[in-house]
């Protein structure tokens, strides 16, 4: 099949890094001499023929915006058999020949929906869980970890002028990447995630031995997954008696500016995954790995599980004495 044009949306939740991603489809699909257009409000804008076409002067000035310019929207009638081949029915008749969809996965299994309705579509990783297998990392979450640590390191400030314990709340509902990579970067005493069982007495008897010794603060990062926040705070203050303080930092990670790691993650993905449609594959996922770009068959991503890093994991463990 000879591309000519190419769409592009974002689905589910917002990462930063997406307006790259954006700006590098729609920028390496014009230097291809391809047509190019941008799919509001994720599958629910394909759905109701929200499409406009873009030029080089759309997606000027936003690689380092958070968000989407795009914007993004949960949509239920993507997951019934009619709203996907509607959804196939307005790109064929816009004259659209592929599709390329950055988000979660979710958002990936709309995008298999498609392929298997003859649209040559590629999925991006967009979401800050980092919880898409097939890839080391996802776009924004580099940015989110970076922010989780950014309120760690002040949060370790005040918790040690006043000597407390601070439990807190990161996002990571079925994935813990973000509180193992932000509890190991800021030095946390205790890091909780979905992958590995815990005690909350074992966290307690820890905090009162480091109390014991000498140390004056503790920080506990727990990923949503595991429990609130509050249950587990207030489970550590009955046990141990130690002054502990609750932060949930909650939505906070999703926005402000990528950083640089996410915003080359993003160019990259986006112009690798115009070039890939160019050379006929479809029905792809694109990831890093071990820094080089891939694609993998969209089935084998979809519903698939990414394996936990334990060696981390256990890396905090012996440097959290």
């Amino acid at each position: 099949m000879t591309i000519r044009s190419v769409a592009v949306l974002t689905s589910g939740g917002d990462s930063q890094g997406m307006n790259a991603a954006v700006r590098a489809v729609v920028r390496s699909a014009l230097y291809h001499n391809l047509k190019v257009y941008g799919i509001q409000r994720g599958y629910y804008g394909l759905i109701h023929d929200d499409i406009r076409e873009m030029d080089l002067r759309s997606v000027g000035d936003i690689i380092h915006r958070g968000g989407t310019i795009l914007q993004t929207a949960r949509c239920k009638e993507m997951m019934t058999p009619e709203g996907q081949q509607l959804a196939a029915d307005n790109l064929r008749k816009r004259g659209i020949d592929a599709l390329v969809v950055i988000g979660g996965d979710g958002s990936y299994q709309g995008a298999q929906k498609l392929s298997k309705l003859g649209i040559a579509t590629m999925a991006l990783p967009g979401t800050i869980d980092n919880d898409i297998s097939y890839t080391d990392f996802t776009i924004g979450f580099d940015t989110a970890v970076s922010i989780v640590v950014d309120a760690i390191n002040k949060l370790r400030d005040t918790m040690t002028s006043h000597e407390r314990s601070s439990v807190v709340e990161v996002m990571g509902r079925h994935c813990g990447d973000i509180a193992l990579y932000a509890g190991l970067a800021s030095g946390a005493e205790s890091i909780l995630v979905p992958e590995m069982p815990y005690k909350v007495e074992e966290v307690a008897e820890r905090m009162k031995d480091n109390f014991r010794s000498g140390k004056r603060h503790s920080i506990i990062v727990v990923a949503e997954g595991v429990g609130t926040g509050e249950e587990i705070g207030s489970q550590i203050r009955e046990m141990t008696g130690l002054d502990t303080r609750v932060t949930v930092l909650g939505h906070v990670q999703r926005g402000g500016t990528p950083t640089h790691n996410d915003r080359v993650l993003a160019s990259r993905l986006g112009d690798f995954a115009v070039r890939k449609l160019l050379e006929g594959e479809s029905g792809k996922a694109c990831g890093v790995i071990n820094r080089e770009l891939v694609t993998t068959d969209i089935d084998l991503v979809v519903g698939t599980k990414k394996p936990f890093n334990k060696e981390l994991y256990e890396l905090a463990l012996r440097l959290s004495q």
